[in-house]
């Protein structure tokens, strides 16, 4: 089954995309909240804005790192270091948008990062052990 372990990445992307998506919509809005309540205060919400974006750029290769190893796949380092990167990079140019009340990222860019995600896990790679080897 070579599209088991994309297949896998896919669906573990999705699930972490969908989680660290959410986490940015309720955070932005917690930020908003307290900006709003702060008056005129410089920086107000500021905290909470950056608490969000960090939570979900670090959060992001966490998923796909246990959402694969909890579906057996090993080997997993291309697909949670260039992940999670993309996932900066992903979310960081959309930050408007989804900091905007009721706000999202752009439903082709989320599948884009999805399918970049499957890319990024790969076919299966066949182990040969050295030992069962005749000599």
């Amino acid at each position: 089954m070579p599209y088991a372990r994309p297949a896998k990445a896919a669906l573990t992307a999705a699930a972490a995309t969908a989680a660290c998506h959410a986490l940015m919509s309720t955070g932005y809005a917690w930020s908003r909240e307290s900006a709003g309540g702060s008056g005129d205060t410089p920086f107000a919400g500021s905290f909470e804005f950056l608490l969000t974006t960090a939570a979900a750029w670090a959060l992001m290769p966490l998923l796909l790192w246990a959402g694969m190893r909890t579906t057996g796949e090993v080997g997993n380092a291309v697909l949670v270091s260039v992940g999670g990167l993309a996932w900066a990079g992903l979310s960081g140019y959309f930050l408007d948008d989804v900091d905007a009340p009721g706000g999202h990222m752009p439903v082709v860019a989320l599948a884009a990062y999805v399918l970049l995600c499957a890319a990024l896990a790969g076919p299966r790679r066949h182990t040969t052990d050295k030992r069962s080897r005749p000599a």
